[in-house]
């Protein structure tokens, strides 16, 4: 029997050509899989038809938006990811689903071989294969740009030479990545970091400067998750492509970084990502009422780990499946509502309200019904500060005492 290579297929130039380039380059016999995402574009049996057309053996689809949603851009919601401060893991995220994805078709049509469409230059190549290796560690990996020397140059020739079933002429200068979580795009003139965007470098989003009348949406959130829209029960997909409208009208979740590539690079990216900013800016909110204070400091530390680990590559990693497990567990609590105001390129909290918070408002208030005894202020400041005076008495004894004679003079 032909050995076999399972390759991730977008339906894209690079990827049809790639079928008949590796299958001439290895002589193994070529199965692809599409895994939808919540990319868009054309539908699953078109893409699923055309690499059959482009030579592949098999044709292996799936429609992985629900799964998606549920399983990986939940649990990135629940830990605020956002890699630099700034990039919600648009691409990072979805590599692990496609992969496992990936991996299964091996398993089911007897590959020895996993192939993906990524340079030696960028992340992805490290999450696809670090993936693999996790998940199927029996398989080898390639990558046609990068191993067999598939320029897009070369691409475009071997199309029209063969007469595959796919447009060549149609020349983005931009490189795009895109899911439901969000979306990517990089190269051509935005290479120069002193070049700003152009407006035909945003899908997703409105020009926030022109936005149309506020918006304003009420969340619901069960153990961290979005559960429904102004009272309107919705799965978690549904929120997201709900909010992916509703935010992107307003132009909100434009982002622009230069960004630390695992590979030792800085890369200027350009993401947009409406849903997942305006539900991040509204879990956050959540999570102030209803985390313990400790807690929630601790928990800044664990998301800045957890979001590093899945932009390296990491999500099938121990230590990922263990800042899970903490994760999971500060979420018991995290149920409730926050109402968002949608307007101009802006998320803003104008209100919160849940059973579970830990906000008492008899202890907050300065008016009638204050039940907070301040006569215990005295005493916790003593002994709050108590290791502090007494160091700076030891200071004091040794150096003598500092001179503030100069400090606040008044003019006479």
């Amino acid at each position: 029997m032909t050995d076999r290579i399972v390759l991730a297929y977008s339906g894209g130039l690079d990827t049809s050509v790639a079928i008949g380039w590796i299958a001439e380059a290895t002589g193994q016999e070529v199965v692809a899989v599409a895994v939808d995402v919540g990319q868009g574009g054309e539908s699953l049996e078109t893409v699923r038809q055309r690499a059959l057309d482009c030579g592949a053996v098999e044709a292996y689809v799936a429609d992985a938006r629900d799964e998606f949603a549920d399983q990986y851009c939940m649990p990135t919601l629940k830990a605020n990811g956002l890699y630099m401060d700034s990039y919600p893991l648009v691409s990072a995220i979805s590599r692990p689903v496609i992969t496992k994805h990936l991996v299964a078709a091996a398993q089911q049509f007897g590959a020895t071989t996993v192939a993906h469409g990524c340079t030696g230059k960028g992340n992805d190549q490290v999450r696809f294969e670090v993936g693999i290796q996790t998940l199927g560690p029996e398989l080898k990996c390639i990558a046609p740009v990068r191993d067999l020397a598939l320029t897009r140059e070369l691409a475009i020739e071997y199309a029209e030479k063969h007469n595959l079933p796919i447009e060549t002429t149609k020349k983005n200068p931009f490189s795009i990545d895109q899911n439901v979580w969000g979306r990517a795009v990089e190269t051509g003139f935005l290479e120069d970091i002193w070049n700003g965007p152009t407006k035909d470098v945003y899908d997703y989003t409105e020009d926030p400067s022109f936005p149309p009348a506020p918006d304003v949406v009420n969340i619901t959130f069960d153990q961290g998750v979005p559960v429904a829209l102004d009272g309107q029960t919705v799965t978690a997909l549904e929120a997201i492509e709900q909010l992916n409208r509703r935010a992107g009208a307003q132009g909100i979740g434009r982002i622009d970084i230069v960004e630390d590539r695992l590979v030792g690079i800085k890369s200027r990216e350009i993401y947009e990502a409406p849903g997942a900013m305006a539900l991040i800016a509204a879990h956050r909110e959540l999570e102030n009422i209803t985390l313990e204070r400790e807690q929630a400091r601790f928990k800044k530390t664990v998301d800045q780990r957890w979001t590093e680990l899945v932009y390296d590559g990491q999500w099938f990693s121990p230590l990922k499946r263990n800042l899970d497990a903490f994760i999971d567990e500060t979420q018991k609590y995290v149920s409730g509502e926050i109402r968002l105001e949608l307007h101009g390129g802006r998320a803003t909290v104008q209100g919160r309200r849940s059973e579970t918070s830990l906000y008492d408002f008899s202890l907050a208030t300065y008016d009638a019904g204050d039940a907070f005894d301040q006569s215990s202020a005295r005493g916790f400041i003593d002994i709050f500060g108590l290791s502090s005076k007494v160091a700076s008495q030891r200071e004091q004894r040794i150096h003598g005492k500092p001179d503030f004679s100069g400090l606040g003079s008044l003019d006479r």
